[in-house]
């Protein structure tokens, strides 16, 4: 039986457009024990400019480990989402996340199987995800790093899809993160597919939709960046709960949402549970 935290996905600081330390600062002022920094390769302007959440995998990864350190917080995880069909796009990215992740101190990469390309087939995409997940797992298993696997886009936003790209790899290295948004929004059953991956979970999502988004897109969409407050909107977070300690590790509770307000109420709505 594994033990729950809550911990802060710094897409909570996207549209404040503040860097990644105002992030870690603003989620240990709250009270959160965790944060889930976000990573991409090369520069661009906005995170450089300290408008922009996001670190470059240019920059040291002890700027991350410093950080988290200083607010005497912890890392539940990277985010290095991206095509996991498209090794091409994906595949450098991905293996040099995890080994960023060893050496700034996260435990877990999580990604999913992103856009597909559209002159592919299905056929030919489960063939690429094979590639690029092996060979992120030859990078993952000597380090102790593990990858989530999101519900996200075309093939994972099933029970069946998401377990046919688990299925792949055969690897001690690799674990779901499952998103209850995406789940939700997908038009499953976020409940009942919590507990079907509980055995495999590594990482969770805390995504809350709110009334007016659930009925605009259920069963149209396979996600969304962000949801609204934990508490605030269709989930029933003490159910979440009760099934995430059925874990066999540790999970953290990383809260995606659109503003640091939505972060400090789903903080509160998600302690009296945890």
């Amino acid at each position: 039986m594994g033990r729950l935290f809550i911990g802060m996905n710094l897409e909570a600081i996207r549209r404040h457009e503040k860097p990644f330390e105002w992030g870690v600062e603003q989620a240990a002022r709250i009270g959160y024990q965790f944060v889930e920094p976000m990573v991409h390769l090369g520069r661009e302007l906005m995170s450089e400019a300290g408008y922009y959440h996001t670190v470059s995998m240019f920059d040291d990864p002890l700027r991350i480990r410093r950080a988290v350190e200083k607010f005497g917080l912890r890392l539940s995880g990277l985010q290095a989402h991206g095509p996991i069909c498209r090794p091409d796009v994906h595949g450098e990215y991905l293996k040099m996340a995890i080994r960023y992740a060893a050496e700034c101190g996260a435990p877990v990469v999580n990604t999913d199987e992103g856009i597909k390309a559209p002159w592919t087939t299905e056929e030919e995409d489960f063939v690429l995800m094979r590639y690029t997940l092996r060979e992120a797992a030859n990078v993952a298993e000597p380090r102790g790093i593990l990858i989530g696997l999101e519900c996200h886009a075309q093939y994972s936003k099933t029970p069946e899809g998401l377990d046919r790209i688990y299925n792949l790899v055969r690897s001690p290295s690799i674990g779901i993160n499952f998103d209850t948004g995406n789940a939700f929004l997908a038009g499953q059953d976020p409940y009942s597919w919590l507990e079907h991956v509980v055995d495999r979970l590594v990482h969770l999502h805390a995504k809350d939709i709110s009334v007016e988004h659930a009925e605009a897109e259920r069963g149209k969409v396979t996600g969304t960046p962000v949801g609204c407050a934990c508490g605030d909107g269709v989930l029933d977070w003490e159910r979440i709960c009760d099934i995430c300690r059925r874990a066999p590790r540790d999970i953290v509770l990383s809260v995606e949402c659109g503003s640091i307000e939505q972060a400090e109420r789903s903080y509160h709505h998600l302690k009296q549970f945890v």
